[in-house]
Parts: C-alpha cells; structure tokens; sequence
C-alpha cells in the first residue's frame, strides 16, 4: 500500500512510520502543505491519503475536497490535535472515509488505514460515540452550523488573510467568499469579521 501523508511536522510523519512499521509493505510518500499534497497526489496517485486539517495554507478540509475532484474514490483519512466531534461530521462532509485525532490511542491510526484501506470508514469509538450522544450540544456548537467551506474561510479569515487572498487560496471568486463571509455572520450572529475572528479562536479553528 502506498501511503501520502500531508502534515508540515516532521515528528508526524516520523511517527506514522514507526507506528506502520509493522503493517507489511508500505510505501510512506510525505507534503508538507495542500499544495505539495495535490501535486504529490496527482503524479503519485496513492492508495491513499492521511491529511492533517491544520495545514499551513489552506486546511485539511480543502486538499481533500481538491483530491476528491481529481479522483472522487479516494480514500482519505483527515487527522487532527482536536477532537471536537463538529471537526470529524465535517471531515465525513467533505468527503474523508476516516477521521483520527492526534491525541488519541496510536493504534486507532492503524485500525483507521487498515478499515479505510480495505475500502471501509472508521472512527475511534469515542468520537463516534461522541457525535451519537452529543444530541442539543453538537447542535448548540458554532462549528456545527458551518460547512466545511464555510469552516475554511472563518479559519483563513482569523489567520488575517483579506477576501481577496482567501478567494486566491480556496480557488473561489472574491464575491462568492464575501457572500460566505456575509453568510457565516448570519449563521453564527455576529456583526463583524473581527467577532467571526474571536468565534473562530474561541472554537478552536484558528
């Protein structure tokens, strides 16, 4: 199995590759950003792709929404350090088959190739159960009113990044990320991109 594993840490991929060590014939290929993501993707093709949300550019989210329009049956594996259950609905959203929290148990990592190599889905039992029960609390979280989208842009905006370079970044025309901006503000009632900006830290997007 061949593996891309998009993450700008280092350690990361290191410790992907001690905890596959034993997992038989595995080629590691690594991107350090979206955009070394998709390239590798597109002249590697993996069997397939673990990508960390918080990437230095654009997210997680957008490589893999990249990735999928390129080839619509890739297997993708979003990994994150938050374990909010609205990151890993969101991650399901955008097309990912897995969805893997860094400050989980190592092996769910292992499970999670294993189901999603063989053409399965999986989440780690305390996520999932997590989304299952998490009932009026989910649905009161600010992220679970966002798409994942819309959870690119508020993450882009509380980076400092103007509409006009997160249009460039997300490939998008600047009027459809202002109409998003707009949007986002009458779904999350805020006024203004500075309270979107403290919404966005607050909820752990930043």
């Amino acid at each position: 199995m061949r593996i891309l594993i998009v993450d700008d840490h280092p350690i990361v991929a290191s410790g992907c590759r001690a905890v596959l060590a034993d997992e038989g014939e595995i080629e590691i290929l690594e991107a350090a950003d979206a955009e070394d993501g998709e390239s590798v993707f597109i002249v590697e093709r993996p069997d397939l792709c673990i990508i960390d949300i918080n990437l230095p550019t654009v997210s997680g989210f957008e490589l893999a929404r990249r990735i999928l329009a390129h080839a619509p049956d890739a297997r993708i594996i979003m990994f994150s350090m938050n374990d909010d259950p609205a990151f890993a609905a969101r991650a399901i959203e955008c097309g990912a088959r897995g969805y893997v929290s860094k400050t989980g148990d190592p092996d769910d990592l292992v499970e999670a190739i294993r189901a999603v190599g063989a053409g399965g889905t999986y989440l780690p039992s305390a996520i999932a159960r997590s989304i299952a029960f998490a009932g009026p609390a989910l649905a009161q979280s600010p992220l679970s009113k966002l798409n994942a989208r819309e959870m690119e842009i508020l993450r882009l905006l509380s980076a400092g990044k103007s509409l006009s370079e997160i249009a460039w970044l997300v490939q998008s025309s600047y009027k459809t990320v202002a109409n998003t901006s707009s949007i986002m503000r009458q779904k999350l009632g805020v006024k203004t991109s500075v309270e979107l900006v403290r919404l966005a830290i607050d909820s752990g997007v930043a």
